[in-house]
């Protein structure tokens, strides 16, 4: 199955000169989304993952069905205010200002094996903060899994020091 025929490519948007790489007709199609979620299911497999966590919201698209199919949590990184217990918080400098992430402080536990999971890897710059969360709890990050990259934003250099899994390159 070529899972880059279930990716709508939406020129222009959000602005000029922007190509969109939409996911829904993936996510559409069950055939086609089992079979990346079992891709990326084949890939953690081996890590003796304990967690996956993935960033609001398409993070939780993926992240939940590999969970579920590897028998493991799921914790979701989240924008402040959104989690409704204690939490920390990585702030971060964004294109246009600052933005800040979230995980409940009781979602990783030290020594937890964990598998972070989004849909795409762009900057890197979402990644990296869930990743210093996860590292701020005392969890190990094992590997990162992404449906798609956008190599010309060059996200993998800020996580370079991790395991990457793409499906689809563009």
């Amino acid at each position: 199955m070529k899972l880059e025929d279930y990716i709508a490519s939406i020129p222009d948007y959000p602005e000029k000169g922007v190509t969109f790489r939409d996911i829904s007709p993936l996510m559409a199609d069950g055939k086609a989304f089992r079979t990346a979620v079992n891709e990326i299911v084949e890939y953690a497999d081996k890590k003796q993952i304990d967690m996956v966590v993935g960033p609001e919201a398409r993070g939780f698209i993926v992240g939940c069905p590999v969970a579920y199919e590897l028998g493991v949590g799921f914790a979701p990184v989240r924008k402040p205010g959104k989690l409704p217990r204690e939490t920390v918080e990585v702030t971060y400098d964004k294109e246009y200002g600052e933005d800040t992430l979230t995980l409940h402080e009781d979602a990783i536990t030290p020594g937890q094996r964990v598998l972070v999971c989004d849909d795409l890897l762009a900057t890197g710059g979402t990644v990296k903060v869930t990743i210093d969360l996860i590292e701020k709890l005392g969890g190990t990050v094992v590997g990162c899994a992404f449906l798609i990259e956008l190599l010309d934003l060059h996200g993998r250099d800020k996580i370079e020091d991790y395991e990457i899994r793409t499906l689809l390159d563009y």
